[in-house]
């Protein structure tokens, strides 16, 4: 491997010949070589965003010379198209506010855009990564700003299509099974009856609620640092410098971007995005309970509930022929423990702003970024693979339900709780029907019981 030899204020380091990244990146490559998970895509594209609205605005307000920021554009442009990926080598543990992270991408705009000047890559000349890419801004408000644009982005784009999907599946299996009655559940036990179409409905208003809770919360992702630089105050910036790369950023991403109420409540705390985790650790806990519903009502198939047939998508057992497991619901839940792990994280992260400076972003940032992603593929993936193949066992749901001795919940009325238990209890001892106990009992003949005790009457109030 060839190197070339770069310069910065520490001193001089070898580089990659072939690599776009300078100094900077070459010695955090070094020092800050933990684990295995690197620094997420979306994340240094919505970096490249910054970089690119600041030259836009820079050239437009005539503080960069006009070849100098056409070139941080367009080497702004590669890096946001995916083409220079094998550039960003950096873990995600590093410095707590981003530094390497945003050095890195500096870099490499830096020395692309020297690459197109037809200058000599490490140079620093004509472009700089610090004076030029990095003009009017801080590591400190650029980490941030990332964060939000990715965030955003991810949720737009990703998060709320796919959870979108999996609601329509799920209103769709509300219309079909609405005329099913099945035998209800509390505790585990046998409960009044009411249709699957029902049973559902909360599985798709819970979702829905997360959704709506999803749309509300990302509007305070929207408020951008950008423009506060070191500790808030904007130092090296210029007058209204916030605004006006917020409007670059809203036109590249078409998001409706502001500048942030208070740069310094932006720097220091990230409680924004706490809060926004705290809606995907909602959804987390609403499908774990939708995807272990399904998962058991669908056990068998002939020791288990058996009360829905879910599609078989692979083989489940390396050892059990014929064998299919609830594969599909059970990478969701997993997906969910994951998640709501990922929102611990953050909220301790958040909680860790000393003064004016929050030195957890990248946890964070990893963290939540992960969490969309997870929700994302795993809802997808469970409308298209499990919930919209869903079927009733017709046979099993009646047989349960004529067999269930909570229909006696109906008589309670006509002739007192006490006298139902007992008929209840008779018929669980005797293994013998509700209708063979209550005839016995002469509390009332059978055209009497038919009348009330029709599980058609016991879904809806009188």
């Amino acid at each position: 491997m060839k190197f070339r030899k770069e310069y910065d204020s520490i001193g001089k380091i070898n580089v990659p010949s072939e690599k776009y990244w300078g100094a900077s990146t070459e010695r955090s490559k070094k020092f800050f070589d933990i684990g295995e998970v690197y620094v997420q895509k979306i994340l240094i594209k919505s970096i490249a965003i910054i970089k690119k609205a600041a030259a836009i605005v820079h050239k437009r307000e005539k503080q960069i010379n006009t070849k100098i920021a056409n070139s941080i554009i367009r080497a702004s442009n590669e890096v946001i198209s995916g083409k220079l990926e094998s550039n960003f080598p950096l873990k995600v543990w590093q410095t707590g506010s981003g530094t390497q992270t945003n050095m890195n991408v500096n870099e490499v705009i830096a020395n692309k855009a020297i690459e197109f000047l037809g200058g000599k890559l490490g140079s620093k000349k004509p472009v700089h990564p610090n004076d030029h890419v990095n003009k009017s801004q801080s590591t400190n408000d650029v980490f941030p700003t990332a964060m939000h644009i990715a965030i955003a982005t991810e949720t737009k784009n990703k998060l709320l299509p796919s959870l979108n999907l999996l609601n329509k599946e799920l209103k769709n299996k509300v219309k079909k099974f609405k005329k099913i009655i099945k035998v209800g559940r509390t505790h585990l036990q046998d409960a009044t009856p009411l249709t699957l179409g029902q049973e559902f409905s909360g599985y798709q208003s819970q979702l829905e609620d997360c959704i709506n809770r999803i749309k509300n919360s990302v509007e305070e992702i929207y408020f951008l640092a950008q423009g506060g630089t070191a500790v808030g105050t904007g130092i090296n910036t210029k007058k209204n410098f916030d605004k006006k790369i917020c409007q670059e950023i809203s036109k590249l991403t078409k998001i409706k971007f502001k500048p942030s109420k208070n740069k310094f409540a932006s720097l220091a705390a990230h409680d924004s995005i706490v809060n926004f985790s705290g809606t995907l650790n909602t959804t987390a806990v609403c499908l774990l309970k939708i995807a272990n519903d399904i998962r058991f009502l669908g056990s068998g198939p002939r020791a288990g509930y058996g009360e829905l047939t879910l599609p078989a998508n692979e083989p489940g057992s390396s050892i059990m022929p014929g064998k299919v497991n609830p594969t599909q619901s059970e990478a969701v839940t997993m997906v969910c423990v994951k998640v709501i792990g990922n929102h611990t994280g953050i909220t301790i992260a958040g909680s860790q702003g000393q003064f004016e400076l929050n030195v957890f972003k990248p946890l964070i940032a990893h963290n939540i970024l992960q969490s969309i992603d997870l929700i994302s593929d795993s809802s997808k993936n469970f409308a298209k693979y499990c919930v919209k193949g869903i079927k009733a066992n017709i046979n099993k749901i009646q047989k349960d339900l004529d067999n269930s001795l909570m229909l006696v919940t109906a008589l309670a009325p006509k002739i007192g709780y006490d006298k139902a238990a007992n008929i209840a209890k008779k018929a669980l001892k005797n293994n013998t029907t509700l209708k063979t106990e209550v005839l016995k009992s002469g509390l009332m003949n059978e055209k009497e019981y038919k009348k009330i005790v029709d599980p058609r009457k016991m879904i809806q109030p009188e």
